[in-house]
């Protein structure tokens, strides 16, 4: 019992010793910079592509199984709509036509109006991962 009081004693008298002094140097090596820089680096690439897509709306101009139809339709959407990119998908035994990168749905809604003239046969708003620039999402 008596050891145990001493050892208390003492282990108590160094802890108030270490606590007196109230600065700590700390020395790091400059290579460590170098790596957080790299670490940084590694990270923007790796992510870019994640940031890349989002959850969207893109208009399905046309399903077709004949190629020559979704290629006219893909004409037709690049001459007369420029500003909007158009997709087109192989899925067996389907060719699709997509277009658009809408964020939301009343900018999809607004050409989906304007394709519907040059498409009568349908023109359907759908979910769809979309592009988008990754340094304009930064800024929003």
């Amino acid at each position: 019992m008596r050891l145990s009081i001493v050892c208390f004693f003492v282990l108590a008298g160094f802890l108030s010793n270490a606590q007196d002094s109230n600065s700590v140097v700390v020395h790091k090596d400059p290579r460590i910079d170098i790596l957080v820089r790299k670490q940084i680096e590694v990270n923007e690439l790796t992510t870019r592509e994640a940031r890349r897509y989002v959850h969207g709306f893109r208009l399905l101009v046309i399903s077709t199984n004949n190629r020559a139809k979704a290629d006219e339709a893909k004409m037709t959407v690049n001459k007369n709509f420029p500003e909007i990119t158009a997709y087109l998908m192989y899925q067996s035994p389907y060719f699709k036509l997509k277009v658009g990168n809408f964020r939301d749905q009343k900018e999809a809604e607004s050409y989906l109006k304007k394709l519907q003239a040059f498409f009568p046969t349908g023109v359907y708003m759908i979910r769809d991962m979309i592009e988008v620039n990754p340094d304009k999402s930064a800024e929003r």
